[in-house]
């Protein structure tokens, strides 16, 4: 069968003029090589006004999604860092979601439970694989849903690697809304409980994001000793046993570690014992 791509949107009313005439401003400068354009050039080969391609150039200057050098007639733009920080972010995702799809599965095998892969963006955790337990209990868990990191496992396991200054930066921006009774309500409180996650290796979300739900996780180390994201179970809480639970932490503890060493990273007990007092208080 013939793949037709179709190179307009089917309602042309949805389409925003001027975002089509940033993008292509992004596309000619990405062609332009080191030396970049100047706001001339980028009008001319765009035919587009001067004052227009001015604006959109320093509102892509402001956010730095672009860079420029020289003044006057000679200024001259190219692409900024913020597309290097977007491209490293895409592709350690990318990177970390094709190595975690196996793992989740052997992890899913051995505990028959829902497994997933995750990692912090903007201050949220964001999930990006699932492998579903077997049967017919489904635990609903959307990939790129914004997760509060403060009521997850996987969200607390990632905030326990951080600097507590860093965390409660974190909590000034997004706050600590309660999901349920059990949603850790204070910034006190958080850091002592990532305390506790840096000092066993997992975390446990106790009901604290869903009523009912319970969840394991354990973060994941990648190339340089940064934390890359982390790995859970998820389970209704009547079929985990309360003395089962740190069994059950130590086996998502050794597939987050099997993980690390895919990624280049070192198993977790190396990173902890390496690090004296940062990144863990």
């Amino acid at each position: 069968m013939r793949s037709v791509i179709p190179n307009k949107i089917p309602n042309e009313r949805y389409r925003v003029k001027s975002l089509e005439r940033a993008l292509d401003i992004v596309d000619a400068l990405s062609k332009a090589g080191p030396e970049g354009m100047s706001g001339s050039e980028v009008a001319r080969a765009l035919e587009l006004s001067k004052s227009a391609t001015f604006s959109i150039l320093q509102t892509l200057l402001a956010r730095r999604y672009l860079a420029d050098h020289g003044s006057g007639a000679s200024r001259r733009y190219r692409l900024g860092m913020a597309f290097a920080r977007l491209g490293d972010q895409v592709v350690s995702e990318t990177v970390l979601r094709d190595l975690a799809m196996p793992v989740l599965r052997k992890l899913t095998a051995e505990t028959g439970l829902t497994s997933r892969a995750a990692i912090l963006n903007d201050g949220y955790a964001i999930s990006i694989g699932k492998v579903d337990g077997p049967g017919t209990i489904r635990i609903a868990s959307f990939l790129g849903l914004q997760e509060l990191p403060h009521a997850t496992g996987v969200g607390k396991a990632i905030l326990a690697t951080l600097p507590a200054d860093e965390v409660r930066e974190i909590v000034e921006k997004n706050g600590l809304p309660l999901r349920t009774p059990n949603t850790i309500r204070d910034v006190d409180n958080l850091l002592l409980e990532l305390g506790r996650i840096a000092d066993r290796g997992y975390a446990v979300d106790d009901e604290e994001d869903t009523l009912g739900v319970l969840c394991i996780g354990a973060s994941v180390w990648g190339h340089g000793g940064k934390c890359a994201g982390a790995i859970s179970i998820t389970s209704l809480k009547q079929e985990i046993r309360a003395d089962s639970v740190a069994e059950f932490g130590i086996i998502v503890r050794r597939y987050a570690d099997e993980l690390s060493l895919d990624l280049g990273g070192s198993p977790y007990a190396e990173i902890r014992n390496s690090h004296e007092s940062s990144p863990f208080s």
